[in-house]
């Protein structure tokens, strides 16, 4: 376990080793999909630290939306730049974040989920969809039961510690979608599919055979080293995960236009 936690530190150059700020506020371009444009930026924590982000904005938005995606644990924006880039393409604008409040003795869950919705202050969004991979799924979730502008969370793979996701699941007003794979030592056996009978309006859909670094988008070879691999199921779980999340994402922003609609 010890050795895997420093491999996981030392293969990851996310919040612990870049500089708690480089710049106020704001944006720089850089290079993007077509089609897609995409800003990078930092923004102050209120916690002493400052997080880098970046924001994809589709040329010919079909959402108001802004989805916001946070990585698991010790890990950084780039493993979520392809559920970012698909959510773009599908004409959703999302931000991707690096959490500045992590340590690999404290989760930070709660100051992260209030680094999102910082986030979602900086870029002035009017309704948000939270999202996230494993930590950052519970993170997303906090920041959905705490922000009156969220439309709804998309969990993927999501892992609970110390009953965070369960009691922010209880009362929880907005819809909970759901992606999980089978039981591994990287998702804590599943312990994460507990949160969704607690919450009144969760879908779940449990993705056969996909492993936790599936979730990611890209993954790389150091998660495949420290997380087990399941029983093969899906031929191309990564690819189903996206297209899944896509979807329900779609669906949140559907819901979230009809509810803005309705005040």
């Amino acid at each position: 376990m010890l050795a895997a936690l420093v491999l996981l530190i030392g293969g990851c150059p996310g919040p612990m080793q870049r500089p708690d700020g480089i710049a106020s506020v704001g944006s720089t371009a850089v290079p993007s999909p077509q089609g897609i444009s995409v800003e990078e930026g930092t923004v102050a924590s209120r916690f002493g630290c400052r997080f880098g982000y970046r924001l994809y904005q589709p040329s010919e938005p079909a959402s108001d939306d802004l989805v916001i995606i946070g990585h698991g644990f010790l890990r950084e924006q780039d493993r979520m730049n392809g559920l970012a880039i698909a959510a773009a393409t599908a004409g959703i604008p999302a931000a991707t974040i690096d959490y500045c409040n992590s340590r690999p003795w404290r989760g930070g869950h709660r100051r992260n989920a209030d680094d999102m919705m910082r986030l979602a202050d900086a870029l002035h969004a009017r309704e948000v969809i939270y999202a996230g991979f494993s930590a950052g799924a519970l993170a997303a979730l906090v920041a959905a039961r705490n922000d009156p502008r969220a439309a709804g969370v998309l969990a993927l793979d999501l892992v609970d510690t110390q009953q965070i996701g369960r009691n922010a699941a209880r009362g929880l007003d907005k819809p909970l979608i759901g992606l999980h794979g089978e039981p591994t030592n990287c998702n804590a056996q599943s312990n994460g599919q507990g949160v969704y009978s607690l919450a009144p309006n969760a879908k779940l859909q449990v993705i056969d055979g996909a492993g936790h670094c599936d979730f990611e988008a890209p993954s790389d070879s150091l998660c495949r080293l420290i997380c087990e691999d399941p029983t093969p199921g899906e031929p191309n779980p990564a690819e189903h995960i996206i297209a899944a999340a896509v979807d329900g994402l779609r669906s949140l922003a559907t819901a979230g236009q009809g509810r803005t609609a309705a005040r």
